[in-house]
């Protein structure tokens, strides 16, 4: 791309275009079908398939809209989208519709990878100087073209195509990365050595995909303990990443295998990073694009399968994101992510009994990664088996021979699972240890001090600690209201109305604050008010326990002394 073009807009401009390209006209949105009379025949196949693209269910968009298409062969707009909705769902049929959509950018760059996969590399080399100079191509085409004149032997031609480019320009990082890998795959390591260390000082926050690749040209440039340096970070933490490299094993599984092995495969590297680039602005579609485009010259690479995946999961489409998993191989490097990215897919599925016997299977694999039992922890928690997770707690837990700082989620996690489960003492005892790891954390010092004032325990230090939560984080409701709850309990009544207040003005629709802005009113004398907040905290689904005492209160009045009203907020 031009150097004059800032990457975020020329970023923003692929989205523009890669998301309109299926689009031959600009019709008005599609309505979704159904009703008393969904319309029939081609109009029919039409609107469902449009409606579908738009809830981003890309199976039933394809079925649709190719119905729509064998119905209306020579219909441009139906052409169009029929050809993106079969990209965007993997299928065969999006090569034989992008031979007919010369203008189309994605099936442009289709077509130059279906010329490179049959080894045609004179005719991609001749589409990708065709590419048009926007929107992806314009990113695309210096990649493309050097990937392409590899193919063809020409490594001098496909370095020097790079050079300058990595040498000066908004992008340079990027055409660095690519410049190192064509120098790694051609056996020149000095030269990849040398471009790769570009990459990675132009990225002050590298993806996991560009230090895997790095590690590996480091590695086979003689700096193998560098490499390997690289990724370590990546094992410390709760991170799925942290399951593969957790290890010394699991961080030479990773960068082991050339991650580009040939010059179709660089292709395929130049189009996900493009799509991890958009996804991580947003735009969703546009990185689906690319990533389909990726995986049809390289297809079941982990990297992307897991990209794609992780789209399916944010559109609420779980089941396709399974699908989409299980074409990771489980002896793949990234398989145990992908196994733990599927069972929480199982779980959003509320199939639990299945997330939990692949938890527990990832976890006898791998008996050193507490990741495992964590999110078994963690699924079981969210269904109130508070003693069953707390032993998945433990278990985790167990797997850690020095725990750090990364490591406070799980003593937090567990500490609120035994305190759920009727065990304080060592429930009090995993917050104090998340704290001793991570001394600033405010949902753990919300949660322990709030315990202590409802104890009437360590009133001063409770106080303190939920001054600095609030500090942390003004803006979070619930840890507003906790430290309004306290001071009322403390007995400082216009403080706490003050906090209170400004806690349902973060949480509106939040039950349980609402009730508590009440007691704050009536014992403040101001009893309608109060009144008014009870009935509103009743039509807000309160919990079950709760509605019997809310409506004593709206009967009666508060009777009770403060102390004997507090209840958590989380």
């Amino acid at each position: 791309m031009s150097p004059s073009v800032p990457p975020r807009r020329a970023a923003l401009l692929a989205v523009a275009l890669l998301s309109a390209c299926g689009a031959a006209g600009s019709p008005q949105p599609a309505t979704p079908p159904g009703g008393a009379a969904e319309p029939a025949g081609v109009f029919g196949n039409y609107l469902s398939g449009r409606f579908a693209q738009s809830e981003t269910d890309t199976r039933i968009a394809a079925d649709r809209l190719l119905e729509a298409l064998r119905r209306e062969p020579d219909q441009p707009e139906v052409l169009a989208r029929a050809f993106l909705a079969t990209l965007l769902d993997g299928r065969a049929d999006a090569l034989r519709l992008a031979r007919r959509l010369p203008d189309n950018q994605a099936a442009a760059l289709l077509l130059v990878g279906s010329e490179a996969q049959a080894g045609r590399w004179d005719r991609a080399e001749q589409r990708v100087r065709a590419l048009p100079r926007t929107g992806p191509a314009q990113i695309l085409q210096p990649l493309l073209l050097a990937w392409a004149l590899q193919g063809r032997g020409q490594t001098d031609q496909a370095i020097a195509t790079l050079r300058p480019l990595s040498e000066g320009g908004r992008l340079r990082g990027l055409h660095a990365l690519h410049l190192a890998l064509i120098a790694d795959l051609a056996g020149r390591p000095r030269e990849a050595e040398r471009a790769i260390r570009t990459a990675l000082a132009e990225s002050p926050e590298p993806s996991l995909r560009l230090l895997q690749l790095a590690a590996g040209v480091l590695a086979r440039s003689g700096r193998e303990a560098e490499g390997l340096r690289l990724v370590e970070g990546l094992g410390r933490g709760l991170g799925d990443i942290a399951v593969a490299a957790g290890t010394e094993a699991g961080r030479r599984a990773l960068v082991a295998p050339r991650g580009v092995a040939s010059a179709v495969e660089g292709m395929a590297e130049a189009k996900l990073a493009l799509a991890a680039a958009l996804r991580q602005q947003g735009a969703g579609e546009a990185a689906l694009i690319l990533a389909r485009l990726s995986l049809r010259l390289r297809p079941n690479f982990a990297a992307t399968l897991l990209l794609v995946a992780d789209h399916y999961a944010e559109e609420r489409h779980p089941e396709t994101a399974l699908a989409v998993l299980e074409q990771v191989s489980p002896g793949d490097p990234l398989g145990r992510v992908a196994a733990l990215k599927r069972a929480a897919m199982l779980d959003r599925m509320d199939r639990v009994d299945e997330a939990e016997a692949l938890l527990r299977r990832i976890g006898a694999e791998a008996p050193e990664a507490p990741q495992p039992a964590a999110r078994l922890g963690d699924m079981l928690r969210a269904r109130n088996r508070f003693a069953d997770a707390a032993a998945a707690y433990d278990e985790a837990i167990g797997r850690i021979a020095a725990p750090q700082a990364p490591d406070w989620p799980l003593f937090y996690a567990r500490g609120i699972a035994l305190e759920r489960a009727g065990d304080w003492p060592r429930a009090e005892a995993d917050f104090q240890r998340a704290l001793q790891l991570s001394p600033e954390q405010p949902y753990v010092l919300n949660y322990l001090a709030y315990t202590w004032v409802e104890l009437g325990r360590n009133l001063a230090e409770a106080r303190r600690m939920l001054e600095r939560a609030v500090e942390l984080r003004p803006n979070d409701g619930n840890i507003v209201d906790s430290l309004g709850w306290a001071l009322f309990k403390l007995g400082d009544i216009p403080a706490a109305v003050r906090w209170l207040e400004r806690a349902v003005e973060l949480e509106p629709r939040n039950s349980i604050i609402n009730d508590h802005l009440g007691d704050a009113y009536w014992v403040a004398g101001r009893r309608s008010e109060a009144q008014f907040q009870w009935r509103r905290a009743l039509g807000l689904e309160p919990e079950a326990g709760d509605v019997p005492k809310i409506e004593a209160k709206i009967r009666d009045g508060l009777a009770n002394p403060p102390a004997a009203t507090a209840r958590r907020t989380d």
